[in-house]
């Protein structure tokens, strides 16, 4: 047989073409090194409970694409164990979940893997996934026949019933479930990714739920406590739409009064800061006031109940003006020395002198009872003295000297307290025995310190007067 030079050209283009063809099948497709000595791949053993239709060649995918095949099904003694051979190009990591898959309506099935996170070390030769991080799909049979059972439940008559209501119910909501699946799904994903932080809720919320067991009946008692106020609304329903529908006038008032108030409000409410702290530390003696008011307007109004029906009644108060002059006697203990005192008669205001002035006889002392010395302490009870620091302080209130008078220097104390003094402009001198009197009404000042009156001295005396001037202003210059 004679062939020609263009047949055998054709012969040999078929043949090289036939020979790519049968490479690209058994390196690309069939991948025959692969099948035969597993080069570029390793091997990954999967426990399964059953094969779930799984079968050899069938894929395996890694977060949707392929990685590798599946390259042999085999029982075992507690399930099915596949071997997966996966790709060494791709690192997958180790914390992973393997799942049997459907890839079609025909029924080809494939494993994915799905891993757990990215920070474990991969997957190597020779791993074995094991079953409790495996799953399978439901047997087509076993959801046939539970289907079958379920619409055997219905009775025939029914059947179309049924099926027309879950249409009525359903109608027109495919956006809204897909929306709910949806958002299940992403719900399942969020919550598989904070899994550790569910299971640690799940085991500490005994803890909270038994406390709510404890207190059942509190909460029972709560929840009749809010009936009780519910009907109350109920019954008052008509007082209540009164008390809506008025209301606006009011707040519009309570508004237009805020703004009138504004620019002084601040002022006042920082005022009543301060004045807060003052009522919170008088907070008792406030209580004891607003106690004893009532007692005291009282009393004060018994005054005129004396010509209260009577021919004198137009007259009004009826009191008793009884003179007690210099009973007691006024307390000089603890004031400025007799020869520091300013007379009555001047006119001029110098500096107070510096220090504490008060009454420093005894407590019980009847001289001015109601002096500084018998101040109570607020922060201190039962303690008695005339200045904060010394209620805050453990020291106690001690008179002057005895506590009545002068003793020796005027200056000095017994007690060591000090006492106000007046600077002098000069080295003062010492006391002399001698006083200045007021020439117009012959008054002076006794070492003592006492204000006595002679009325010989003065400049217009007259005849010896009696005790009828003493209650009488004196007439002329």
């Amino acid at each position: 047989m004679h062939l020609t030079r263009r047949v055998i050209t054709q012969l040999i283009v078929f043949a090289l073409v036939s020979s790519v063809a049968a490479a690209i099948m058994m390196f690309q497709y069939v991948r025959l090194p692969e099948l035969l000595f597993g080069s570029g791949h390793y091997k990954v053993a999967v426990q399964l409970p059953s094969t779930g239709g799984l079968y050899a060649r069938g894929n395996v995918t890694y977060r949707g694409t392929e990685v590798g095949r599946v390259q042999g099904v085999e029982l075992t003694d507690t399930g099915v164990r596949a071997t997966l051979l996966l790709r060494s190009d791709v690192k997958i990591p180790s914390n992973l979940d393997a799942q049997v898959h459907s890839q079609s309506a025909v029924g080809e099935q494939s494993i994915a893997l799905l891993p757990r996170d990215a920070t474990s070390p991969p997957l190597e030769n020779g791993d074995v996934i094991p079953l409790s991080r495996t799953t399978v799909p439901p047997d087509i049979n076993d959801l046939l026949d539970a289907t079958n059972r379920g619409l055997e439940a219905i009775p025939q008559q029914n059947l179309k019933t049924a099926i027309d209501e879950s249409y009525t119910a359903l109608a027109g909501l495919g956006p809204d479930l897909a929306r709910l699946g949806r958002g299940g799904s992403t719900l399942g994903i969020d919550a598989r990714k904070n899994l550790d932080s569910l299971l640690v809720l799940i085991d500490r919320s005994q803890p909270v739920l038994n406390s709510q067991i404890d207190t059942s009946d509190s909460i029972q008692a709560w929840a009749a406590h809010l009936a009780d106020i519910t009907q109350s609304l109920q019954r008052h329903d008509d007082s209540l739409r009164g008390v809506l529908q008025r209301s606006q006038p009011a707040l519009d008032e309570l508004n237009n009064l805020l703004d009138r108030v504004q620019p002084t409000l601040p002022v006042l409410l920082a005022n009543l800061v301060s004045i807060n702290k003052v009522a919170i530390t008088y907070q008792a003696n406030l209580e004891q006031i607003l106690v004893l008011l009532p007692e005291g307007a009282s009393i004060i109004q018994g005054v005129n109940v004396a010509n209260r029906y009577t021919k004198q009644g137009y007259r009004g108060s009826y009191l008793s003006f009884n003179l007690n002059l210099n009973l007691p006697p006024p307390c000089t203990t603890g004031f400025l020395p007799a020869t520091q005192q300013r007379t009555p008669a001047d006119v001029d205001y110098p500096d107070r002198a510096a220090g504490d002035v008060y009454c420093r006889v005894p407590q019980d002392s009847p001289f001015n009872v109601r002096g500084a010395r018998n101040l109570p302490c607020e922060t201190v009870p039962g303690k008695r003295a005339p200045t904060v620091k010394m209620c805050e302080s453990p020291e106690n209130y001690v008179p002057l000297n005895d506590g009545f008078n002068w003793k020796g220097d005027p200056n000095a104390t017994l007690s060591g307290q000090p006492i106000p003094q007046v600077a002098p402009p000069a080295p003062a001198a010492p006391p002399l025995a001698v006083t200045g009197y007021d020439p117009s009404s012959g008054t002076y000042v006794g070492p003592d310190g006492r204000v006595h009156q002679q009325s010989d001295l003065a400049e217009d005396a007259r005849a010896p007067k009696d005790w009828r001037n003493l209650l009488l202003p004196r007439s002329g210059p």
